[in-house]
């Protein structure tokens, strides 16, 4: 281990697990630092200003040092510094801050259950949805769909629901009730000669199956994010949704549609559901909802499900769920503040205006001799590395290649995240045309050293 004395890296070492890292090697690499940041730009301990070209964890909306809601967290700590929603009591801001996301709903919605993750959004879910059909007279309507290479969190039922190996491996996840369909991605998954009605189609047909086959008695729901953001940004094909949509219907399925990513405008639309013309019984929400200032996250429940629960706790004298932090009152008052942000400066248009910009600059990036697909929509994309253009071999996932590029990208000042190979992009929202053509330049150099990297080590086809 290289020997950095005191320094915060080597505490850092000491004391400090890291999410989603190669434990061993960071043990030699140790941590980049950030210090600070304001606007789309964050700093490290060595004074380098990178764009942070991901907001973070797809969160950051607004950027670094919004004024604004460090005020709004300051007044509510004075005013409120905690306060919980148990037993008929709770903080004032936090009604305001129910009553404004039922009233932006994509559809809709009749109450917000609040957490402090995503992920517990999403566990939270499913226990409703078990509680749900238990009020229904449903006991063994209980299993969970989602998809291959979705993301819904880590903790044990959102971990089960993701679709990605490393989130499952060891943990002795997925846990039983948890089943796994098609990836819509049209560039991997497509047969020859397929068009992309078609493979909506066979993916929807699959889906339908895979519910016959378990038996549309057990099968209680769908989790789908309307684009999959950790699994690689997959945007889904034209009709996909609509003809899932109809296969739940046909058998009563419940669908949740997980905004954790895709809302607060992301994807030119206040919501992803109304981006790609979804119809959920539930919405989880996240990340942007407090522009990630503080941990807060949301579950929007319609009312049906409501009566259900409703029906549920009346019979057992009690609602049996609540948490500590569940609505906080700081978490809430900087939500709203964000909220109104979203509003007073029209986030919405602006992502309209500018997602053309960012969208043409990486399809000319995909004629690049190292991308086999330049894909997003809205503010939020990916370029997938590949060793053969025309055949769309992969590399090797040893070989690591997304990662160099991912540190070629470092060097130029831009933070983006390797997905195996690829590269995605998720910019503050408030990014402006300069600045998207900065990213862009820096993507540009990043793919070329990394084209001279590969081509010197022979890794090409």
């Amino acid at each position: 281990m290289t020997d950095r004395g005191n320094s915060a890296a080597s505490r850092d070492i000491a004391y400090h697990v890291h999410g989603y890292t190669n434990l061993k090697k960071h043990e030699e690499r140790g941590p980049m630092i950030i210090t600070g940041g304001s606007g789309i730009h964050v700093t490290d301990d060595a004074g380098k200003s990178y764009i942070e070209g991901l907001a973070g964890l797809w969160c950051t909306a607004l950027g670094f040092q919004e004024e604004r809601l460090i005020n709004a967290a300051t007044e509510a700590m004075r005013k409120l510094p905690y306060y919980h929603g148990f037993a008929h009591k709770t903080p004032d801001v936090t009604i305001d801050l129910a009553e404004k996301l039922i009233e932006i709903a994509p559809v809709p919605m009749s109450k917000v259950l609040f957490a402090n993750s995503g992920s517990e959004a999403i566990d939270l879910a499913v226990k409703l949805i078990w509680y749900f059909n238990n009020a229904q007279g449903r006991p063994g309507k209980k299993k969970i769909i989602s998809r291959l290479r979705g993301y819904h969190g880590v903790t044990v039922a959102a971990g089960s629901l993701t679709g990605l190996p490393q989130v499952h491996g060891d943990f002795d996840l997925p846990i039983a009730g948890i089943l796994h369909t098609d990836c819509p991605h049209y560039y991997r998954g497509a047969n020859d000669g397929e068009t992309q009605e078609d493979f909506a189609a066979r993916c929807a047909e699959n889906l339908e199956s895979m519910i016959v086959a378990e038996g549309p008695d057990t099968v209680a729901a769908f989790f789908a994010e309307p684009v999959m953001g950790a699994g690689g940004v997959i945007v889904p094909p034209p009709t996909y949704f609509e003809k899932v949509q109809a296969v739940l219907k046909k058998y009563d399925v419940l669908l949740l549609a997980d905004e954790v990513i895709c809302g607060f405008g992301r994807t030119g639309n206040m919501w992803g559901s109304t981006t790609f013309d979804l119809k959920p019984d539930m919405i989880t929400c996240a990340k942007a909802l407090s522009s990630a200032y503080v941990p807060i996250s949301a579950l929007f429940v319609s009312e049906p499900v409501y009566q259900g629960l409703v029906r549920q706790s009346e019979k057992l004298g009690i609602f049996g769920h609540g948490s500590t932090y569940a609505g906080h009152p700081v978490a809430a008052a900087v939500a709203l503040e964000t909220l109104k942000i979203y509003e007073e400066r029209n986030i919405v248009e602006h992502v309209r205006s500018l997602s053309p910009r960012l969208q043409e600059g990486l399809r000319k990036l995909g004629d690049h001799p190292l991308v086999g697909e330049a894909r997003g929509v809205g503010l939020v994309g990916a370029l997938e590395l590949v060793r053969n253009k025309e055949t769309k071999d992969a590399f090797d996932p040893k070989l690591g290649v997304g990662a160099h590029f991912q540190g070629q990208a470092e060097n130029q000042g831009l933070i983006i995240r390797a997905i195996g190979d690829s590269i995605a992009v998720c910019p503050p929202l408030i990014i402006v045309d300069s600045e998207i053509d900065e990213l862009l330049g820096c993507l540009e150099r990043a793919l070329d050293g990394t084209l001279g990297w590969v081509r010197e080590s022979g890794l090409s086809a």
